[in-house]
């Protein structure tokens, strides 16, 4: 399908939706001018003092660091989160709001990414699942129990040694304190937060299912298919459409849209042809 037509159908898709389901994976913050990890290459650039270390990104992203040594843990972590309190949503945002907020639809953000941008662009709480946790909120190592609480802590990195000034501690037992994050080999993560969300996303499909329903997808790649493979499971219902768009693997099985983009790109191509129609 040429450019242009797979454009022009995407934006009637939206058109058309009386709900939309925003999802999103790493690359939906690439345009914000945060970092693409993808492979070991990608993920040096990004930190070439993980290079000389020899730790990839799967590496740096085990909660047995904190375990072993929490100042190197959360080195990476706390660089992480000070990165993403500086970093400004990109325009693709407002756009996605917009499409809500301007024709009153329903909607859902659904996202691997951990940064907190949907809220920051200033999407609804309630109306956002982050599968794989926050960066913005902690929880104890251990756990010594289920509390999740927010992240007000400030990190000074050493990027020498990637290693922090600070270390949070677990505000009941005094133990360290970990992000409530999932990550690689994780066995202590608390998904509570989550399974709350994850609850409310679950009733949104259940008020929408059968009724026309547009997936945004943008920035999920296969090498973590989460995101992927819940934009394919609902497109599968009666009246949805998944508009996927990603500069390298957009693929998607017809009657769905591909969009061979990056998702700032694809979004304000989508929004001028809105525009018109409109």
């Amino acid at each position: 399908m040429a450019m242009q037509e797979a454009l022009k159908k995407a934006a009637d898709a939206i058109a058309g939706a009386e709900a939309l389901v925003i999802t999103a994976g790493a690359g939906m913050g690439v345009d914000s001018g945060l970092p693409d990890f993808r492979g070991d290459r990608g993920f040096w650039k990004a930190y070439p003092m993980y290079e000389k270390l020899g730790i990839n990104f799967v590496a740096a992203a085990n909660p047995e660091h904190f375990e072993r040594d929490p100042a190197f843990g959360w080195g990476f972590y706390g660089h992480r989160t000070n990165l993403y309190r500086q970093t400004e949503p990109h325009a693709g945002f407002a756009i996605l709001k917009r499409w809500l907020d301007g024709a009153g639809r329903d909607g859902f953000v659904v996202t691997s990414n951990v940064d907190g941008q949907f809220q920051k662009a200033g999407f609804a709480e309630e109306q956002i699942l982050e599968v794989h946790g926050s960066i913005h909120h902690l929880q104890c190592l251990i756990p010594c129990r289920q509390a999740i609480w927010e992240n007000d802590e400030q990190f000074e990195i050493d990027f020498a040694t990637m290693r922090s000034a600070t270390v949070p501690t677990c505000r009941f037992c005094g133990g360290t304190a970990r992000p409530n994050i999932l990550m690689f080999g994780d066995y202590s993560w608390l998904p509570g937060r989550s399974h709350g969300q994850q609850m409310r996303f679950d009733l949104f499909c259940d008020q929408h299912r059968g009724r026309p329903l547009a997936v945004i997808e943008m920035g999920a790649g296969t090498a973590i298919p989460t995101i992927r493979h819940l934009s394919e499971r609902i497109g599968a219902w009666p009246e949805a459409t998944v508009i996927r768009i990603n500069p390298r693997e957009a693929q998607i099985r017809p009657p769905h849209i591909s969009l061979a983009c990056g998702a700032l790109e694809g979004l304000q191509a989508i929004d001028r042809l809105l525009a018109v129609v409109g």
